[in-house]
């Protein structure tokens, strides 16, 4: 295994960020400025993939998208379980070793429990809805939730807001009410998508981006349309 310095990191993260300002422009045809932010997963049965360095690797892959096009360059963090943490933004001072310093060695009050996802939509909707550009939200879990209808409910709600939510399932969980999220009735707008990965570290930079940002521009023409962005 090859270890990269930050310098080298740093080199990657920019030719990421290119590929992906690349996908965006074939898609939208003009560059996009939104807030970027990041919503995983603690619950018990993600311990070893945190240990392992898969969600460090996961974040160094998920930071050149808000560091492309986020209006401040940084990469804003949540984590859940049956509760949820809002931690420091993610930048080029501390990305390279953010997992292991912010939740491994801090230890996050949430960290290892249940899943339910509606305590962090919650606040991830409190904390964008008067936002004044679009919020790009990359949900990752790789569990069902015992929160389904509140989740549903917040999900509605937020779509009256300038609010995208990805989420992405990882694993080889059957992601039964994600699926159902994705096409959820008595929504403002179609506000998220949903996507499995069963190895997301083994899916290469192309595919990654392309299926992280596939329906983000949709939702972007369609929240100018009914005024939810400018």
């Amino acid at each position: 295994m090859i270890t990269l310095t930050k310098e080298n990191k740093i080199s990657l993260i920019k030719k990421r960020g290119e590929k992906i300002s690349n996908i965006l422009l074939s898609k939208t045809n003009k560059q996009i400025v939104s807030r970027v932010g990041l919503v995983i997963d603690i619950s018990g049965s993600m311990r070893n993939l945190y240990k392992s360095g898969i969600v460090q690797e996961i974040l160094e892959r998920i930071y050149p998208i808000a560091r492309k096009f986020d209006d401040d360059g940084s990469l804003d963090m949540w984590v859940f379980a049956s509760n949820f943490n809002r931690l420091i933004p993610v930048c080029d001072d501390n990305f390279d070793n953010y997992i292991e310093k912010e939740i491994l060695e801090n230890k996050p009050s949430c960290s290892w429990g249940s899943t339910e996802y509606a305590p962090v939509m919650q606040d991830v909707t409190e904390y964008y809805k008067q936002s004044k550009v679009p919020a790009y939200l990359i949900f990752i879990t790789d569990g069902a939730n015992s929160d389904k209808n509140k989740t549903k409910d917040i999900l509605r709600a937020s779509s009256h807001y300038p609010i995208f939510w990805q989420y992405v399932g990882i694993g080889k969980e059957k992601f039964t009410f994600l699926e159902k999220l994705d096409e959820l009735s008595g929504r403002f707008v179609d506000n998220a998508n949903f996507f499995q990965l069963n190895d997301i570290e083994k899916v290469d930079d192309d595919e990654l981006y392309n299926r992280l940002l596939n329906e983000f521009p949709l939702w972007l023409t369609e929240a100018k349309t009914k005024d939810i962005i400018i």
